[in-house]
């Protein structure tokens, strides 16, 4: 008698998926830096776009949301995390097509995605990090979570390098020092999330 084959339904395979994602270092943070990210991770606030003009938010959105259409079908899906992306990134002080791009090359836009080193989520956030900045009832895969500890996580490795992006995302995934990373992020970044307002947006928002 032939072994039955069982097929697992799709979200449950796109769910324990491993990411591509290495592994963000555990390291001891000094009080002031761990108080201030703990501060970021608590500020809990309803997403929302943070644009000076109200037009090309929307613009920004609208062109966001057509270029992620392929990967998540869903309209409704897709603005709320856009919503969220662009709120969490904006308070990083990070550009949300950065993020965006980091997010293509973690985890696909997968939010259930989990990395051989355990990492979690949309930003591939390591489950060490509720420890330090956070608490053990943070649900890593829940959206708006893990895009607050990612962004606050990317902003303070940012800040440890000065401004050195190229460090600072290989400080994010566990590769300081190797090319590869670095380099795939900047390039989902440059080739799909470039964004510039239409002349007309930016037109309107003259005084």
């Amino acid at each position: 008698m032939k072994p039955r084959l069982v097929l697992l339904p799709l979200c449950l395979l796109l769910a324990h998926a491993p990411a591509w994602a290495g592994a963000q270092k555990e390291e001891a943070l000094s009080a002031n830096v761990a108080s201030a990210m703990s501060r970021s991770i608590s500020d809990v606030n309803a997403p929302r776009l943070v644009f000076d003009n109200p037009r090309e938010g929307q613009a920004w959105l609208a062109e966001m949301s057509a270029r992620l259409q392929k990967r998540i079908p869903d309209p409704w899906v897709r603005e709320r995390l856009l919503t969220a992306i662009q709120y969490e990134a904006t308070r990083a002080g990070l550009d949300p097509q950065l993020v965006l791009g980091l997010i293509q090359v973690e985890s696909g836009f997968n939010k259930y995605a989990i990395s051989g080193a355990g990492a979690r989520g949309l930003m591939q956030v390591m489950p060490f990090w509720p420890r330090h900045i956070g608490t053990p009832q943070h649900n890593l895969f829940d959206l708006s979570t893990n895009l607050r500890y990612g962004c606050t996580i990317l902003r303070h490795y940012l800040d440890i390098e000065r401004g050195n992006l190229y460090r600072a995302l290989g400080r994010y995934n566990g590769s300081l020092g190797q090319p590869e990373y670095p380099n795939m992020v900047m390039g989902a970044w440059k080739k799909k999330w470039t964004w510039t307002p239409p002349a007309a947006v930016r037109t309107a928002a003259l005084p």
